[in-house]
């Protein structure tokens, strides 16, 4: 089997690992950040995290953390094999010779190569997944949106080609998503592959347990969010406009309303259920990829 075989399975297996342990706080972290500013005097919907989690429960069932899973597992496979593939053949482009270890920084730099890659897919499955999560929360807020009901993933595509410009419309939010995706996967493998070196005590990791491997993915996936969270939120209240009547006229007044209107505190809304899921819904992703490589190999 080929390095591209390989990659593109493991990644495959991977994002699948990541999305099982994880798709239950994006969910709460998608609900935190699109509930709308309460008015003067009112609470918001959700007091936090524990709270969206408890209403969710109550109302839709344990099967409603998963609300939305459909689209990302749809394209979890090819999602994760344009990353991890990608990363590869960057990887095999940036060696001085077959088999070297490449520095810190060259990691960096395939990780963003990656990102630009995985983009293109990103926005689309974003878009959807973030549509399905939300719309419980709109529909509590007498929001426009809420005009709008998906049945599911499919249902969600076909009404956004039907009545948002086609395929272009699939693709609303693609700056942020990129925004997010290139600087994004620049520090997850960037601060992998260190961590890595550092728990090996030196460049040849490739006698790490698996104990270690979970801690560097895990962190990794930490360093992901605090790189780039600011920008997941601007793209999460991008793709839930309003179509017809947006709120927001692009990425950049976005993020100057939710600054003027909420403060700091309102680009971080959701960051809570965004770390506790990276950790480890990347540290199993890097750890059945590596399982995965090394069965492979």
């Amino acid at each position: 089997m080929g390095d591209v075989a390989k990659d593109l399975t493991a990644g495959t297996i991977g994002g699948v690992a990541q999305l099982i342990v994880g798709h239950p706080f994006d969910t709460i972290k998608v609900k935190l950040q699109s509930q709308p500013t309460p008015l003067p005097g009112q609470l918001p919907r959700y007091s936090g995290a524990i709270d969206a989690v408890k209403q969710t429960v109550a109302a839709e069932g344990p099967r409603g953390l998963y609300k939305g899973m459909g689209a990302p597992l749809a394209t979890v496979a090819a999602f994760n094999a344009v990353l991890f593939s990608v990363r590869g053949q960057m990887e095999a482009l940036l060696r001085s010779h077959p088999g070297a270890t490449l520095t810190v920084n060259q990691q960096v730099v395939c990780g963003a190569g990656a990102g630009i890659a995985v983009s293109f897919l990103a926005c689309p499955t974003e878009l959807i997944k973030c549509r399905l999560q939300a719309q419980s929360v709109l529909a509590g807020s007498g929001a426009a949106t809420v005009a709008v009901k998906y049945g599911g993933p499919m249902d969600v595509a076909r009404q956004v080609l039907r009545s948002e410009g086609g395929v272009r419309g699939l693709f609303k939010g693609m700056v942020p998503t990129m925004a997010r995706e290139v600087p994004g996967n620049a520090a997850l493998f960037g601060v992998y592959e260190a961590l890595k070196q550092l728990l090996a005590g030196g460049t040849d990791t490739s006698g790490l347990d698996r104990g270690s491997l979970l801690l560097a993915g895990g962190l990794a996936g930490a360093a992901y969010w605090l790189a780039v969270y600011p920008t997941d939120v601007v793209k999460s209240v991008i793709q839930i406009d309003d179509y017809k009547n947006p709120k927001f006229s692009g990425s950049i007044d976005a993020f100057r309303r939710i600054s003027a209107t909420e403060g700091f505190k309102g680009l971080y809304k959701g960051f809570g259920p965004a770390m506790a899921r990276s950790v480890p819904a990347n540290a199993a992703c890097f750890l059945a990829y590596e399982m995965t490589r090394s069965a492979l190999a």
